[in-house]
Protein backbone atom coordinates (compact mmCIF):
# COMPACT_ATOMS: atom_id res chain seq x y z
CA UNK A 1 0.00 0.00 0.00
CA UNK A 2 1.36 3.50 -1.04
CA UNK A 3 0.07 6.46 0.48
CA UNK A 4 1.14 10.10 -0.39
CA UNK A 5 -0.12 13.22 1.38
CA UNK A 6 0.23 16.40 -0.48
CA UNK A 7 0.25 20.11 0.89
CA UNK A 8 0.05 23.54 -0.89
CA UNK A 9 1.19 21.90 -3.88
CA UNK A 10 0.44 22.89 -7.60
CA UNK A 11 -2.71 21.36 -9.54
CA UNK A 12 0.04 19.49 -11.50
CA UNK A 13 0.54 17.72 -8.43
CA UNK A 14 -2.79 16.99 -8.03
CA UNK A 15 -3.52 15.87 -11.62
CA UNK A 16 -0.76 13.37 -11.75
CA UNK A 17 -1.32 11.68 -8.73
CA UNK A 18 -5.16 11.22 -9.43
CA UNK A 19 -3.95 9.65 -12.94
CA UNK A 20 -1.74 6.99 -11.09
CA UNK A 21 -3.41 6.95 -7.44
CA UNK A 22 -7.43 7.39 -6.30
CA UNK A 23 -7.69 10.41 -4.25
CA UNK A 24 -9.55 9.72 -0.95
CA UNK A 25 -9.94 13.07 0.36
CA UNK A 26 -8.34 17.10 -1.15
CA UNK A 27 -4.62 16.15 -1.33
CA UNK A 28 -4.56 12.59 -0.67
CA UNK A 29 -3.47 9.84 -2.84
CA UNK A 30 -3.60 5.66 -2.15
CA UNK A 31 -2.44 2.97 -4.69
CA UNK A 32 -3.33 -0.65 -3.24
CA UNK A 33 -1.04 -2.26 -5.14
CA UNK A 34 1.75 0.01 -6.77
CA UNK A 35 4.73 -1.71 -7.67
CA UNK A 36 8.64 -0.83 -6.24
CA UNK A 37 9.07 0.31 -9.94
CA UNK A 38 5.95 2.43 -10.42
CA UNK A 39 6.52 4.13 -6.97
CA UNK A 40 10.12 5.04 -7.55
CA UNK A 41 9.39 6.56 -10.90
CA UNK A 42 5.82 8.79 -9.18
CA UNK A 43 8.54 9.67 -6.84
CA UNK A 44 11.07 10.91 -9.32
CA UNK A 45 7.80 13.09 -10.69
CA UNK A 46 7.21 14.59 -7.59
CA UNK A 47 10.99 15.46 -6.51
CA UNK A 48 11.90 17.44 -10.24
CA UNK A 49 8.34 19.36 -9.91
CA UNK A 50 8.95 19.90 -6.33
CA UNK A 51 12.40 21.47 -7.15
CA UNK A 52 10.69 23.76 -9.47
CA UNK A 53 7.09 24.31 -7.64
CA UNK A 54 7.66 23.85 -4.12
CA UNK A 55 4.94 22.57 -1.91
CA UNK A 56 5.03 19.49 1.04
CA UNK A 57 4.76 16.07 -0.14
CA UNK A 58 4.66 12.95 2.30
CA UNK A 59 4.84 9.51 0.86
CA UNK A 60 5.13 5.84 2.62
CA UNK A 61 4.75 2.07 1.75
CA UNK A 62 5.16 -1.12 3.13
CA UNK A 63 8.85 -2.14 3.51
CA UNK A 64 9.17 -5.22 5.84
CA UNK A 65 13.34 -4.58 6.37
CA UNK A 66 12.95 -1.25 7.62
CA UNK A 67 11.70 0.03 11.09
CA UNK A 68 7.84 -0.71 11.84
CA UNK A 69 8.10 -1.92 8.29
CA UNK A 70 7.00 0.96 6.40
CA UNK A 71 9.62 3.19 4.30
CA UNK A 72 8.80 7.45 4.46
CA UNK A 73 10.41 9.99 1.86
CA UNK A 74 9.62 13.66 2.31
CA UNK A 75 9.79 16.33 0.11
CA UNK A 76 9.68 20.12 1.30
CA UNK A 77 9.54 19.73 5.35
CA UNK A 78 12.48 18.59 7.63
CA UNK A 79 12.95 14.89 6.62
CA UNK A 80 11.67 12.51 9.20
CA UNK A 81 13.04 9.25 10.81
CA UNK A 82 11.11 6.40 12.36
CA UNK A 83 12.47 5.37 15.52
CA UNK A 84 11.61 2.54 18.00
CA UNK A 85 11.22 3.91 21.76
CA UNK A 86 10.35 1.50 24.68
CA UNK A 87 8.42 -0.44 22.26
CA UNK A 88 6.49 2.02 20.42
CA UNK A 89 7.36 4.05 17.05
CA UNK A 90 8.01 7.77 17.00
CA UNK A 91 9.09 9.98 14.46
CA UNK A 92 11.79 11.93 14.97
CA UNK A 93 12.64 14.81 12.40
CA UNK A 94 15.74 14.57 11.38
CA UNK A 95 18.62 16.96 13.47
CA UNK A 96 16.07 16.05 16.48
CA UNK A 97 18.11 15.17 19.63
CA UNK A 98 17.32 11.39 20.47
CA UNK A 99 15.95 11.05 23.59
Amino acid sequence: MVVIVTRDVADRFRGFLASCMLELAPGIYTAPRMSKGVRERVWAVLSDWHGQLGGSIVMTWRDRSLSAGQGLACLGEPPKILVEHDGIYLVRREGAPVP
